[in-house]
Parts: C-alpha cells; structure tokens; sequence
C-alpha cells in the first residue's frame, strides 16, 4: 500500500509527523517496527541486482531496513538535507564521517570546544591512522582560516558547544570550507532541526546524537549524519556496509516517534532554560551563566539569528569558588544538594539533568584540554527539562544556598 505523496513545501512540525517510507500492505497509521535481521528475495537475479546496488530493496538490517529507513527520510526532511543514514549513536555518526572522508595524510580543523570525545576520536583515534588535526578557537574565524591547510579536507564544528554553548558562524565557516575545497560537518545536538537548520546555512553535513533531544525521553542510543545523497550513497553507506556502526530498527523506531513532539519539546525546554538562565544570572553563589539566550553572552546576536530566537535548552554555570579545591567541591555541593534532578552525563531528556563536565563528559580530557576549552572545576551543566520552573529552582537553591 502506497502513501499519498506528501505535497510540497510543508512545516518542520507535518514533517516530523508525516515523513516516512510508505506504509505496509497493511495501512498501519504508526509506522511499523520490522524487527528482522534480513529479507528475503524472489528470486537470485533479483538478489543479485540488489546486493550490487542496481536496484532498490531490503537485504539485510545491517545497511538496510525499512523502520530505520523512515527514521532517516524523516529526519533528512526535517533538516532540509537530500538523505540521512542512521548509525548506532552519535559518537558512531561521526565516526562513520570521518571513515568515510579521511584517509592518513588528510587534516581536518576542529573547534576546541567540541564535546569531549569527539576530541578524543579525532586528534587520537584517527591520528593514530595518520590524519592530522588543528583545534581552534570556536568562535575567532581568524583562527579557522589560518589552520586551513592544502591538504584540509573537513572543518567540524558543534554549535552551541557542549558544555559552554558557544556558537559559531555557520555561514562563513562554510564559506571558508568551501574557498579551501573542504566540507564543513556541524553538530546540530543541542539545536535540533526544531531550532537550527546547518545546511541552509551551507553546512555540507549535519550530525546528530539521537540520544538527546531527538529522541527526547532518554530511552535509546542512537546518532545520524544528514548530507547530500552522493556523500552519503558514495562515502558512507559503503563504510556503514562493511563496518556495521548499524542503529537498530527498534532504536530508530523510538527516535522516529520522539521526533513527532520534538517541535514542542525544544520550544518548551527553551522558554524553561531561558527563565532559569536569568534566575541564575542574578543568584549571588554563581560567577557566570553561559546560555545564548541571554543578552550577556558574547554571541548572543548570533545565535538569535541561526536558533530561530531560541537559546536551546542546556544552561551552564560557574559556581564561585577559587581555583581548583574549592572549585570543584562547591560543584559537587550544589549537586549532591539535589534531590530533583538527575545526575548524569547524558542531555535532551524531559527529565532536568545536571553534571560537573570536568569529571564526567570531559573526564577522559587532560587538564590542560580542559582548561583550553574553558571546562574549568566549578562548571556545572544543566540541561532543563519539562518540569515545573519553580521545582528546578528550589533544587538548584538547596546547593546554592551552601556556596
């Protein structure tokens, strides 16, 4: 049974609710979850076109199956992007990335604020492999261009960054890729496709963790990379084929349905994350807020203009506290103090969670790369969820108020 093509033109919200492979035989309104590991074919001559690429179809759930198929049209449609491909969490998208456009000798430019990992995976795993990296300011555009080098092939940028929400120019970075005959790849976690769309800012490619906001419950692993159809038929499926960074089809089955509410998710975390970054702002226990939505920050115009007006829903923190000893226990005071939120390392949940970066997303950095990405010990990381305003602030007060 064959949809109704889907008119053109439609909002990001029908978009998160409509797009999908074509329904079963069966008319089902929810889309199907097909758990099986492969498909049978009618006939050899067909299998034989199939697994050669020279025809569509489902062979095996490794590179191709139907519920993570809807997952990756929907999410392509909702960021604007020719085609996605799923991979088994976020930190496997930008691995199955960087596999399929680096080789040893290549050199990639990379902010320096990135998440944690990401450093790690680039500067240590793929140099092992002997591609090069430069780490640079995440918002001095001087810097980018002057660590582009002829053998540059990608410029990777998240923004807003994890932990310190700072945001990058999309637009001239991409431009800058672009005059380098590079691609610029954007991590859009803490934005989404609700707030921020890359590749209409020129982005090549967009990468998710579909563990946080897409998903939104906190409830799978799961990561994409969205670009053009050719990057992604010609560079990464063949690496998703014969390395199997594979999402299952019951964790892009999730994301799929978290993607319905994702629109209202993001508008109502973000009206929360913004009234919690001004209650911070004024509280006498903290040194300095980091949220884009807050006039005080150093790309607060910028972000505006790229997140839809939205600051996003992750607000960061300095808690006073000299350098380091004090530094770090007031952190853990005013998180232990809790008894509201949960403390873990992971984001996007309607659940508010709060963590200390240092010890735990940027745990495995040293201190040195700690403190040139500006992840200093009294940094705290809340990411807001969907309860009441006023629960939230009494939690954060039960901490503060011993600082």
């Amino acid at each position: 049974m064959n949809a109704k093509p889907l008119p053109e033109g439609l909002h990001l919200d029908t978009l998160a609710v409509r797009a999908a492979v074509d329904k079963s035989q069966w008319g089902e309104n929810s889309e199907a979850l097909y758990l099986t590991s492969s498909f049978t074919q009618p006939d050899c001559e067909t299998a034989a076109r199939r697994f050669a690429g020279e025809e569509d179809g489902y062979i095996y759930s490794r590179f191709t199956n139907p519920t993570v198929a809807s997952m990756e049209m929907r999410l392509a449609a909702m960021e604007g992007t020719e085609a996605a491909i799923a991979a088994a969490s976020g930190m496997g998208a930008i691995l199955l990335l960087c596999m399929g456009l680096l080789k040893a000798g290549d050199h990639v430019v990379c902010s320096r604020s990135v998440f944690g990992s990401t450093i790690k995976l680039i500067a240590g795993e793929f140099g092992k492999f002997g591609v090069e990296s430069s780490f640079v300011s995440q918002t001095d555009l001087a810097e980018w261009k002057a660590a582009i080098r002829p053998h540059t092939k990608l410029l990777f940028a998240e923004t807003p960054t994890n932990p310190l929400t700072e945001v990058c120019d999309i637009r001239a970075l991409a431009d800058l890729a672009h005059e380098a005959g590079a691609l610029l790849a954007v991590d859009n976690c803490f934005c989404t496709p609700a707030l921020q769309k890359p590749a209409s800012l020129g982005a090549d490619v967009v990468v998710h963790s579909g563990t946080k906001y897409l998903d939104g419950q906190g409830r799978v692993i799961a990561g994409a990379v969205c670009a053009s159809n050719a990057l992604i038929r010609d560079k990464l499926v063949p690496v998703m084929r014969s390395a199997g960074i594979t999402l299952s089809p019951f964790n892009a089955w999730v994301v799929l349905k978290g993607l319905e509410t994702l629109g209202i998710r993001m508008e109502a975390q973000s009206l929360r994350a913004l009234e919690l970054a001004r209650w911070l702002e004024s509280h006498p226990a903290v040194e300095r807020v980091y949220y884009p939505g807050l006039p005080s920050h150093p790309q607060h115009e910028l972000a505006m203009a790229q997140q839809s007006g939205r600051g996003g829903a992750v607000v960061s923190f300095d808690v006073k506290g000299a350098e380091p000893d004090s530094a770090r226990s007031n952190a853990f005071r005013v998180i232990d103090a809790t008894q509201l939120m949960s403390i873990t390392a992971n984001l996007g949940d309607v659940k508010t969670i709060i963590t200390q970066p240092a010890s735990t997303s940027h745990g495995r950095l040293t201190e040195q790369q700690r403190l040139a990405a500006g992840i200093r010990q009294n940094l705290i990381r809340v990411a807001v969820g969907l309860e009441h305003l006023d629960d939230i602030k009494a939690d954060l007060s039960r901490g503060l108020d011993l600082v």
